[in-house]
């Protein structure tokens, strides 16, 4: 079965991995200063596309399949990432940027739900605001307001690793964590070297970037003390000119298993 892998300027692989989303939503942390992040200049647009995709344990067992989507107006973006898991749970997340020269988030939205899931979240940020709505499974509504940088990054990370030169000795980008009581936190990405891979039994390389959370604070030296610090994880995406993502590793959900997410094509019933 080929592999549908998009490249260039129709990659959006920064949902492609609501790993990515569900990671921040999850950590815990105090309400103190972290180090600056950045602001990432763009060197490939996102453009309209629709992919899709797996997610599987380690081992290699399917466990949710998903529609991935972009439309493109102006030089606005919305990316929907929609994963549906076997046993009728549900990952859903809407991000909403512009990509005039940097990134800049405009909104995120973030649903769990399900057998899969063990604390379900509803979030919503209105990055322009700094507004987080949270719904309980309760339907409970709470509201909180965070100062936000004009980099927070939310949903946003693979796309930034795939703007940044593999020669980059680390990049930091600002994320929105917690649900009902949410703060800022760090995110720090680096090289971890290069991974081979086959296409169509032709070798490849990719980049292995290193994804850390960086709690920061008193809260960043206490987590790994009580079991909560966030498990590193890992984006694998194509070198050179035209990046692509291959794939991911990490946790959706504090203290949860290590998934796997990656692109997949269809099959028909005569293949």
């Amino acid at each position: 079965m080929k592999a549908l892998i998009y490249s260039g300027p129709n990659v959006d692989t920064c949902v492609v991995m609501r790993l990515l989303l569900a990671l921040p939503l999850f950590i815990l942390v105090f309400a103190l200063p972290l180090a600056r992040a950045e602001q990432i200049k763009i060197l490939y647009l996102q453009g309209s596309a629709h992919g899709f995709v797996e997610v599987t344990t380690l081992d290699g067992t399917r466990i949710a399949v998903g529609d991935l989507t972009r439309g493109l107006r102006g030089d606005v973006v919305t990316s929907r990432l929609t994963m549906k898991f076997l046993d009728g749970s549900l990952d859903d997340e809407t991000t909403v940027f512009s990509q005039d020269r940097m990134f800049h988030l405009i909104s995120d939205h973030h649903v769990q739900h399900g057998p899969s899931f063990p604390k379900p979240i509803d979030v919503n940020i209105d990055a322009a605001s700094g507004e987080v709505t949270s719904i309980d499974q309760n339907g409970k509504i709470t509201r909180a307001h965070v100062d936000m940088p004009a980099d927070i990054s939310n949903g946003l990370t693979l796309s930034i690793a795939m703007n940044v030169l593999p020669t980059t000795p680390e990049t930091r980008i600002a994320i929105v964590a917690g649900s009902s009581k949410p703060r800022l936190v760090h995110l720090s990405i680096k090289n971890a070297g290069e991974a081979p891979f086959t296409l169509g039994g032709l070798p490849r390389m990719a980049t292995d970037y290193l994804v850390h959370v960086e709690i920061g604070g008193v809260a960043g030296v206490i987590a790994p003390l009580v079991g909560k610090e966030p498990a590193d994880y890992h984006l694998w995406i194509t070198t050179g000119s035209d990046p692509a993502f291959i794939r991911e590793e990490g946790q959706f959900y504090e203290g949860g298993p290590l998934w796997r997410i990656q692109q997949i094509s269809a099959a028909f019933p005569s293949e």
